[in-house]
């Protein structure tokens, strides 16, 4: 596979930014919205455990909803979908032993093999806060998807702003053992958002980054 050039990387994170206006009249195409659907289930985590949930938001009275609970932010109903970064809050040792057995019939190795990580993992839940951990988890997943919006011209803005216990209330998420995190809407930017020419504000490289 012939990977992209540096300059097509840089452009494409230059051009990208957290779009304050949508165009709700363009909609990501059913291709484009399968490759990010995809970037998300292929995005890393902490031994592979997958500690999230991912809910796609694209019914009109649902993102109603959804935008009251973000404090009237457009982005929620404007935007092409919705996707809201959830947690589950049933990592447990029957969660560890399905990703076992998950890994077990898709690498083809006998379950057995895989005693010793399941060891390591339920060692290491008790001594954490699970629900602090799985949030870093899903943070890393909305970085993955906000890079591969980017790279296939499609716009986003992370949301914080969020008012996550109506998000849970609206979507029933406790019953579900998921918890919101936080949101990110995804589409096309509006010819109208003058953030789009805003030069980016970034301190010097060299003040961000040391060599060793």
């Amino acid at each position: 596979m012939k990977p992209i050039t540096c300059e097509q990387l840089l452009d494409q994170l230059n051009w990208r930014y957290a779009t304050k206006q949508f165009d709700p009249a363009k909609k990501i195409s059913a291709a484009n919205w399968f490759a990010l659907e995809e970037s998300l289930v292929l995005t890393p985590s902490s031994f592979g455990l997958q500690p999230w949930k991912f809910i796609v938001v694209t019914d009109e009275a649902v993102r109603e909803k959804l935008k009251v609970a973000s404090w009237g932010q457009a982005q929620v109903a404007d935007c092409s979908h919705h996707v809201i970064f959830v947690i589950r809050t049933d990592v447990d040792e029957r969660f560890v032993t399905s990703n076992m057995k998950l890994t077990s019939d898709v690498r083809g190795v006998p379950q057995e093999s895989l005693d010793g990580l399941k060891k390591v993992i339920l060692g290491f839940l008790p001594g954490i806060n699970v629900a602090e951990w799985a949030t870093r988890q899903a943070y890393i997943a909305l970085g993955n998807f906000m890079t591969s919006a980017a790279m296939i011209g499609i716009d986003t803005c992370p949301m914080e702003g969020i008012d996550s216990a109506k998000y849970d209330e609206i979507l029933d998420l406790p019953s579900k053992n998921l918890k919101t995190v936080v949101a990110c809407a995804a589409g096309y930017r509006a010819l109208t958002d003058k953030y789009a020419s805003l030069k980016k504000v970034r301190f010097p490289k060299a003040e961000m980054l040391t060599r060793i």
